[in-house]
């Protein structure tokens, strides 16, 4: 698939050379790649637990730790964006090898905890937000590359990209919560138990210059190579476009805002229940990727559409929770919402892919993640609004927003779909 004759610029020697494989990749290269996503995964999402120690430790305000939780967008959308337009000219792997060094030094960062002070977390959180930009565009993109040119049938790619990104959001968080309440002190240790992981991560992704997709070009980046044309086809703009913000939305009120409005009822366990949110929300993901690649159709819209109703239905419960602050009721809300995510986030990497053309690829992925993580702000907006209005109230606002996007995909269902290459 391929966008839209009229979106597509000249080819050119120079794309068509970095286009050229390095060398012939070994049929199990992406694993290495795979794990370095799942690595700056569990970095960029081991934070989400920590919300209420934060608040009792540093006193921190809910507003405070809703705009901590949010600040690494500031620094992922950056690197979704000018990443995937350096890694076409530098190569995949020394830019993902950035990403690398980024997790790690973030977070160390967020290892002096309290003593880093407000600007130490919002730097680690940024940092942080920068690796997980890299791996969203570069090794969605790198890992797709090595399926197709090892002879794995068509969505492979996508498929594990989301797989091992999503593992290691899920098992970040189920380290922190269990580490800060069982180590101390508990802003450090789950910090440096990930600072440990990174470094075999960087070994393994150094020792792999075999498994490079792009050759590297000399000629300076330029304003016009971030460009990516294909952000106007009428297909991502009506049926990616309104569901993206979903993705990461669904997620953040299922682990972030959910466990906010049950705190009370679960007293000292707060720390851990929000743990199990996490991963119950992210394991609920991984489980039902495979499900939503059965669903997706190159002549509909229908797993898109699937997975913006279980949205919708997920946080019209989550409304429910905020105003009997149930955590009985939270449990099966996150994992509604954690399918909803799952299906959603494969099957808008299908439809990139579908989109783009092979150099427009890492920068249609990044940008579809770039809106993607634009939904996890969605706490701190809340937050910002709960002086004025309930949590059950805007939950409700939100549900019917999620209700009209469902509805702007439904009515292009079959409609500006790319035409076969």
């Amino acid at each position: 698939m391929s966008v839209d004759a009229s979106l597509r610029p000249p080819a050119t020697d120079a794309a068509t050379d970095a286009a050229t494989a390095v060398d012939d990749p070994h049929p199990h290269a992406w694993r290495r790649v795979a794990a370095a996503m799942f690595v700056i995964g569990w970095g960029g999402n081991q934070f989400t637990p920590l919300l209420s120690v934060y608040k009792e430790l540093g006193g921190f305000t809910q507003l405070d730790v809703d705009v901590f939780l949010g600040a690494y967008v500031f620094g992922l959308i950056p690197g979704l964006l000018v990443a995937s337009a350096l890694s076409n000219r530098l190569g995949r792997r020394p830019v993902l090898l950035a990403g690398l060094w980024s997790a790690l030094v973030g977070t160390l960062l967020l290892s002096l905890g309290v003593h880093g002070g407000y600007a130490g977390v919002v730097g680690g959180r940024m940092l942080s937000g920068v690796s997980v930009g890299i791996a969203m565009s570069v090794g969605t993109t790198w890992v797709s590359e090595l399926a197709t040119r090892s002879g794995t049938r068509s969505g492979a790619g996508a498929r594990r990209s989301a797989l091992w990104l999503t593992a290691g959001l899920g098992l970040g968080p189920a380290s922190a919560g269990l580490l800060a309440q069982y180590a101390s002190p508990a802003l450090t240790w789950p910090f440096l138990t990930h600072a440990l992981l990174c470094v075999p991560a960087i070994v393994l992704l150094t020792t792999a210059p075999w498994a490079e997709t792009r050759a590297r070009r000399t000629e300076p980046l330029r304003l016009a190579d971030l460009r990516v044309p294909a952000v106007r086809h009428r297909r991502f703009l009506r049926v990616v476009l309104p569901m993206a913000p979903w993705v990461f939305g669904s997620a953040a009120v299922a682990y972030a805002i959910v466990p906010q409005q049950v705190e009370g009822a679960v007293g000292e366990w707060a720390l851990l229940f929000a743990a199990a949110l996490a991963v119950g929300t992210l394991g609920t993901g991984v489980l039902v990727q495979p499900v939503a690649r059965r669903l997706d159709d190159a002549g509909s819209a229908r797993a898109i559409v699937v997975s913006m109703a279980l949205m919708t239905v997920g946080v019209a419960l989550a409304a429910v929770t905020a105003a009997t602050e149930s955590p009985w009721l939270a449990a099966p809300v996150a994992l509604l919402l954690g399918a909803a995510y799952g299906i959603a986030v494969v099957s808008g990497l299908l439809e990139v892919q579908r989109i783009a053309r092979p150099d427009e690829l890492a920068g249609l992925t990044g940008v579809y993640y770039a809106l993607c993580y634009v939904g996890f702000l969605l706490p701190a907006v809340l937050a910002g609004l709960a002086h004025w209005f309930g949590y059950p109230a805007m939950l409700t606002a939100v549900a019917v927003l999620a209700a009209g996007c469902a509805a702007v995909c439904a009515a292009h269902w079959a409609k500006h779909l790319p035409a076969a290459a």
